[in-house]
């Protein structure tokens, strides 16, 4: 009969009494020590440690985010520095983590191996500017004459170059991506700026040399 036998609770209580008093610390199997509190809910624990903030949607708040988090640790400039140098050997491999969202993805990564398999006019966009601003500094009409003639014609020449290149590579995107909604302007305006760039201050890095043909992105 059920009051002829002793429940579990009472087993437990009497097992803790007889520890108390014996002062020792070897208790049966079936004792299992309290924690002293109550195991907390999981919505009591995501409560306490806050809700988990949205990815950042800029450049500029990802910058602020890191700043506020380097107040509440804060590091040594070692470890900064080496931290600075990781992203930036990342961001030149072209590893999509560590790359600005206006450069992530293989349509991106593609676009950016069409234009690193050419040479371009628009390369000398930067130069160009550089021979003009010395060119207005000399004192003599002619020499800022012939800059004047030299910009126009080269601008003009860099203007066509960039619309026809631009055509070139969203035609070609859109072959190696047909089911991704490519955007003419926006591709050609990214051919056009990663154009105009020098090729040895390009991010991420050129993975193709001029004249070698352009791997398969799938």
């Amino acid at each position: 009969m059920r009051f002829l036998r002793r429940n579990s609770t009472e087993e437990a209580d009497t097992a803790t009494v007889e520890v108390e008093e014996s002062g020792e610390t070897h208790v049966g199997r079936g004792y299992t020590p309290g924690k002293g509190r109550p195991t907390p809910k999981r919505r009591e624990a995501e409560r306490r440690r806050g809700p988990v903030a949205p990815p950042p949607r800029s450049t500029k708040e990802a910058i602020r985010r890191n700043r506020e988090l380097r107040k509440k640790n804060p590091v040594s400039k070692e470890e900064r520095r080496a931290a600075a140098r990781e992203r930036r050997e990342r961001m030149n491999a072209g590893d999509d983590r560590y790359l600005l969202p206006r450069d992530r993805g293989p349509v991106k990564a593609y676009v950016r191996d069409l234009v690193d398999s050419r040479r371009h006019v628009l390369g000398l966009f930067m130069p160009l500017a550089i021979v003009v601003f010395i060119a207005l500094l000399v004192p003599y009409p002619a020499v800022q004459q012939y800059a004047t003639l030299l910009t126009t014609v080269m601008l003009l020449g860099m203007i066509v170059e960039g619309v026809l290149n631009g055509r070139r590579v969203a035609r070609q995107v859109r072959e190696k991506f047909p089911k991704e909604n490519i955007k003419g302007f926006s591709i050609g305006w990214y051919a056009f700026i990663r154009a105009s760039q020098i090729r040895r201050l390009r991010v991420p890095k050129p993975r193709v040399r001029p004249g070698n043909p352009v791997p398969d992105p799938r």
